[in-house]
């Protein structure tokens, strides 16, 4: 039988509050976060090596939660690394439209969004009033990214302010992976 996979939190830019969604999935349910050295002025290698750093030392298969720039930061990974066969599923949650005029100076490295289709299963949950992307952006983003998507409606950016409180409903999603064997 195999071991329940750890679930590694990919937090975006300037990280998760304790408010947020990800931040109470890891105190309810022994997550682990992924740990960057800088989260103001993120550099895509070093979120890279960190995100592979973690999935290497996990002690099995693994199931990644990522928010907004860690959805970003996820394709990238998935792209370079040799270690995505261990990833069951990945669930990415308001992934931003990097290259916007919008788009925060800070993000730069983070661009392009990688447009290959990712090596394992993943769900991508957008929302129709993201200040940090539109929602046909998010629709074509899951098609490249070969991810079901999942229109939430008007939740804003998917973070602490759109009162999800533990969110039980995208966590069913990470359980469908915990559970089922590669």
């Amino acid at each position: 039988m195999r071991t329940a996979p750890t679930v590694l939190i990919l937090p975006g830019w300037q990280n998760s509050g304790p408010e947020h969604w990800q931040s109470r999935w890891e105190a309810l349910h022994g997550d682990r976060r992924v740990q960057q050295r800088e989260w103001f002025t993120p550099k895509r290698a070093d979120w890279v090596a960190a995100l592979d750093a973690a999935v290497r030392d996990a002690p099995g298969d693994v199931v990644l939660v990522a928010h907004s720039l860690g959805c970003v930061l996820t394709a990238h990974w998935a792209a370079a690394s040799a270690h995505t066969a261990r990833v069951r599923g990945a669930l990415l949650v308001a992934p931003p439209q990097l290259g916007r005029e919008d788009s925060p100076p800070e993000l730069i490295d983070f661009q392009p969004v990688p447009q290959q289709r990712l090596p394992f299963p993943a769900t991508l949950i957008f929302s129709t009033n993201d200040p940090f992307s539109d929602a046909a952006w998010s629709r074509k983003q899951a098609e490249a990214w070969g991810a079901a998507p999942i229109d939430l409606g008007a939740r804003g950016h998917i973070n602490a302010e759109s009162g999800l409180g533990d969110w039980p409903e995208a966590r069913a999603v990470v359980t469908k992976w915990s559970k089922s064997p590669i």
